[in-house]
């Protein structure tokens, strides 16, 4: 029953835009018409373009493109730069670019206005390729001369019914109105689906977005989206509402530490979780970062490396001084390397942009470096929100992912206001320790879910052969570190190397009184000796004299 009416439900065509298809849930209606509203520069005739070039060559649907504002090579130009080659494509009879000039002074001056010669037009080149899809760009300037609300309502009706009953999907673009949808408030309630572009400014960053407002015969997801546009066209990113139905792994896998993964119950990280190193300047963040992003890249895993503070060269640069080679695992392309200014783009391009880029790659590990950077002077909210959709996605898709933070000397409490902390699975924290004029690294372990794991701090130390850390060493002061510690173990190994000569001194002279009184004992046993045999012999020779005394005596 359900399939039955599943089958007889709205028919779709899908737009073979990234992401827009999955928040239709299907694509546009099919057979319908669908506006397209926005302000200038929102992307309004990017994405009616682009429907009609995926459907020409993805679904090998005809298409027609009627311009009222920009000319046929105008349009040839623009799209050129996107990499679209439109004049390949008419040739091929797949599209048909069709610029109409529409003289408004002339429609002033006959006081009436009608669209049929535009029907006869349009008529005729959907019948010559046998168009599936139709674009009208923008709708404004068929009627912005008339002020007569009632002509023009039904002028639009006319232009709708038109386009359903030549059997093609369309899309008609408008633009948006001060307090209305588009610039006369009708449109939206004659087309049957009504997508809204959002190009909006905050702080000086610009940030795209898109809703869908209504959809007649479907349901539609009704958040608003993140997109961007870029050299691979439209990509819309439908990671608003995911939820906690991902699963959980039980594989572990190294740190790329050995000591750290032995903080870590010998065993290292969970598979897909989601770690957050925080620290101040210059402890060793990046450095642990990089360390875990070669050790996956040894297990054969691909690692894509989101920079936001440093350039990939003097990222690699610097962590050969610590023995970690990056740049033979680029070469590779085990590692994928994202830098860019936090400044460019808002936090949901970012995020848009950060999702687009690990569906290409499709990798086994994403590190952020440093996650703080982009949420810099943002919302609490809106920065919680942004973190929560990119770590239930790479949860969803069993990514594991570090996030390297910079923190205050207040740790604790700075991350919490921004509610990061909460959403990690594994929380190290590193940080400088002063003490007799000297600073020092040292780390530990805040939390770890699900596991067994240290509450020592260990001291951090960067050679130039990798990572080491050192087990806690404990003076009569406390724990010590760096100098101190070295000064003390040299201490403490002088105080050893004296018990162990006092213990030394002490065993020969026990020796020594041994030896003497092992001597005084065989001098004592050599005395006792003779006089045993000297006793022997004269009890022996009295009691021969004895006998023969006897002998004379019966003679």
């Amino acid at each position: 029953m359900t399939n039955n009416l599943h089958k007889l439900g709205l028919q779709k065509t899908p737009t073979g835009i990234h992401g827009l298809d999955e928040i239709t849930f299907g694509g546009l209606p099919k057979g319908r018409s669908t506006l397209v509203t926005g302000g200038a520069g929102s992307g309004k005739s990017m994405i009616a373009m682009e429907f009609l070039i995926r459907g020409a060559t993805e679904f090998n649907e005809p298409g027609v493109f009627v311009s009222f504002e920009e000319t046929r090579a105008d349009l040839h130009d623009n799209y050129a730069s996107r990499g679209y080659d439109l004049q390949q494509l008419e040739e091929q009879n797949m599209i048909i670019i069709d610029y109409v000039y529409i003289e408004r002074s002339q429609i002033e001056e006959s006081g009436e206005y009608d669209l049929e010669a535009l029907f006869i037009r349009l008529g005729s080149i959907i019948d010559n390729i046998g168009a599936k899809r139709v674009v009208l760009d923008t709708i404004e300037v068929l009627f912005s001369a008339l002020t007569n609300t009632a002509i023009l309502r039904a002028e639009l009706r006319r232009l709708f019914l038109f386009l359903k009953e030549k059997g093609v999907t369309a899309i008609v673009t408008g633009e948006r109105g001060n307090e209305t949808l588009t610039r006369y408030g009708l449109e939206e309630y004659v087309a049957d689906c009504v997508i809204l572009l959002d190009h909006r400014m905050h702080e000086q960053i610009a940030t795209r977005r898109l809703r869908i407002v209504k959809y007649r015969g479907s349901s539609h997801a009704t958040n608003e989206f993140p997109f961007i546009i870029d050299d691979d066209g439209i990509s819309v990113l439908p990671i608003t509402s995911l939820g906690l139905d991902y699963v959980s792994s039980n594989e572990r896998i190294s740190t790329g530490i050995t000591g750290l993964d032995g903080m870590l119950n010998e065993k290292g990280y969970y598979r897909s979780s989601s770690i957050f190193v925080t620290g101040t300047a210059g402890t060793g963040k990046t450095s642990i970062a990089a360390a875990f992003v070669e050790a996956a890249c040894k297990r054969g895993e691909k690692c894509i490396y989101f920079a936001f503070e440093e350039s990939p060269s003097q990222l690699i640069r610097n962590m050969k001084s610590i023995g970690i080679d990056l740049e033979s695992w680029r070469e590779k392309e085990r590692v994928i390397f994202h830098a860019i200014r936090p400044t460019q783009y808002g936090l949901e391009t970012h995020l848009a942009l950060m999702i687009k880029i690990i569906l290409k790659v499709n990798p086994s590990i994403v590190v952020v470096d440093p996650v703080s950077n982009i949420l810099c002077g943002s919302d609490i909210l809106e920065a919680s929100a942004m973190l929560t959709r990119l770590i239930d996605y790479l949860k969803q898709h069993n990514i594991t992912a570090m996030f390297t933070s910079l923190s205050g000397d207040e740790v604790y409490s700075k991350n919490n206001e921004t509610g990061i902390s909460s959403m990690m699975d594994t929380w190290i924290a590193v940080r400088n320790i002063e003490s007799d004029c000297e600073r020092n690294r040292g780390i530990y372990v805040l939390k770890s879910r699900g596991m067994a794991h240290t509450k020592q701090i260990r001291e951090f130390i960067l050679t130039d052969h990798g990572i080491v850390l050192i087990p806690p060493y404990i003076g009569k002061e406390g724990l010590v570190m760096g100098t101190a510690r070295e000064i003390q173990q040299l201490r403490d190994q002088e105080a050893d190397l004296a018990h162990d000569q006092d213990n030394e001194n002490a065993i020969n002279t026990l020796d020594s009184k041994r030896k003497m009184l092992e001597a005084r004992i065989g001098l004592m046993k050599a005395e006792f000796e003779a006089e045993e045999t000297e006793t022997k012999l004269a009890i022996s020779q009295g009691n021969t004299m004895q006998v023969n005394r006897s002998k004379d005596i019966k003679k």
